[in-house]
C-alpha cells in the first residue's frame, strides 16, 4: 500500500514553468514505477510521462516531449514533474500514480495507486 499526494499546481502564464511534486508514503518507494497523467474537463485521462522503478528509463507523451521532465528522489520518496514552456492546452488536473510493473507503461489501468490530483491552469 502506498499513499500519493501531489502538490505544486497553480495558475501560470503561457511560456512559464511549474514543478509538480508527488510524495509517497507507505511501502518503499523504489518498488514502484511512477506515472503522471492529466485530465481536462470533458476529456479522458491521458498519459503524460512515466519513470521506471529503477529510475533508469523515462517515457513521455508526444505532446509534452522536450518540455516536461520526470525525476525521482528515492531518499525523499518523491517524484517530480518539471513543466516548462507551458501552453494553454496543458491546462488540466494532474495526477501521479504508482504501479508495480517493470519498465514503462502508458495505460492508466496498469497503475494501482493514485493521488488526488493537483490543478494546473495555463493562461494565454
Amino acid at each position: 500500500q502506498v499513499q500519493l499526494v501531489e502538490s505544486g499546481g497553480g495558475l501560470v502564464q503561457a511560456g512559464g514553468s511549474l514543478r509538480l511534486s508527488c510524495a509517497a508514503s507507505g511501502r518503499s518507494f523504489s518498488v514502484y514505477a511512477m506515472g503522471w497523467f492529466r485530465q481536462a474537463p470533458g476529456k479522458e485521462r491521458e498519459f503524460v510521462g512515466c519513470i521506471s522503478r529503477s529510475g533508469g528509463s523515462t517515457d513521455y507523451a508526444d505532446s509534452v516531449k522536450g518540455r516536461f521532465t520526470i525525476s525521482s528522489d528515492n531518499a525523499k520518496n518523491t517524484v517530480y514533474l518539471q513543466m516548462n514552456s507551458l501552453k494553454p492546452e496543458d491546462t488540466a488536473n494532474y495526477y501521479c500514480a504508482a504501479g508495480t510493473f517493470f519498465g514503462i507503461v502508458r495505460i492508466p489501468s496498469a497503475y494501482t495507486y493514485w493521488g488526488q490530483g493537483t490543478q494546473v491552469t495555463v493562461s494565454s
